[in-house]
């Protein structure tokens, strides 16, 4: 299978999401009618089954899957994400909401900053199609999970079946003019459908999985098809680190609300 990864740059996509930050949150309600909250408290509840000690929420954004993963019960929750601005309002709702499990971390997807099997469970919500290389980008996963730690991605998938005109019709006009009014960057909102559509179908994504050694693989769609929510469990095979050991330098203004 041939490379695949995000139709922007990584600088580009950072840009992107540092200016809609401030209403990203809303989006996501408005979107999704307000199913994301469900689908991440079902993320939540698989990356927990084992009850794991330390869970890494990557491409956190603005913290929702991480709070869910503290509101389930999770010991401690480290939520990375590359854009300062998503970790700004990520650190506002943790005073406000006065958690103290969860830390913040600037950091790449694609170099995350921890050593080879130091985390017990990984999530990513509406994270992976934004990376540069998919199959680089799980394959980095199973390097910081411990042999029969967790994977949870949530994620938008290609549509398909009888409902799939209509879906795109919904996304390709009604979502642009929405985000566009909401949160005034109708071009952000118009890569959403072009990102979805070029992302692997759940099948494919599975697949990559399996190749980056895990096991017990599988997945389930919600929303008419719209999102899928995949599980695996990371093999026992060792997986090359190239990148340094956990801490490194955090920045520390987007901690401060």
């Amino acid at each position: 299978m041939a490379r695949r990864g995000a139709l922007r740059p990584p600088a580009e996509v950072r840009r992107m999401f540092d200016r809609i930050a401030p209403r990203y949150d809303v989006m996501n309600r408005l979107m999704s009618l307000g199913r994301d909250v469900s689908w991440r408290r079902a993320a939540a509840r698989a990356a927990l089954a084992r009850r794991p000690s330390v869970v890494l929420d990557i491409a956190t954004g603005t913290g929702d899957l991480a709070f869910e993963l503290v509101a389930q019960g999770a010991s401690h929750v480290v939520a990375l994400d590359f854009s300062l601005e998503m970790l700004r309002h990520a650190a506002r709702k943790r005073l406000e909401k006065q958690v103290a499990r969860i830390t913040l971390v600037c950091g790449d997807a694609m170099r995350l900053p921890f050593r080879d099997r130091s985390v017990d469970a990984c999530t990513i919500g509406f994270g992976l199609r934004n990376l540069p290389d998919y199959e680089a980008a799980i394959r980095e996963f199973a390097r910081v999970l411990r042999p029969g730690g967790v994977l949870v991605i949530l994620e938008t998938t290609p549509f398909e079946g009888p409902f799939a005109p209509l879906l795109r019709l919904y996304f390709d006009r009604v979502v642009p003019w929405l985000g566009g009014l909401v949160s005034g960057d109708r071009a952000a909102y118009s890569y959403l459908p072009r990102s979805t559509a070029a992302f692997p179908r759940a099948p494919e994504l599975a697949e990559l999985l399996c190749t980056a050694g895990f096991a017990d693989v599988h997945f389930r769609k919600l929303m008419a098809g719209t999102v899928a929510l995949h599980v695996a469990v990371r093999g026992g095979a060792e997986v090359r680190a190239d990148t340094a050991a956990w801490p490194v330098r955090v920045p520390r203004e987007p901690m401060r609300p």
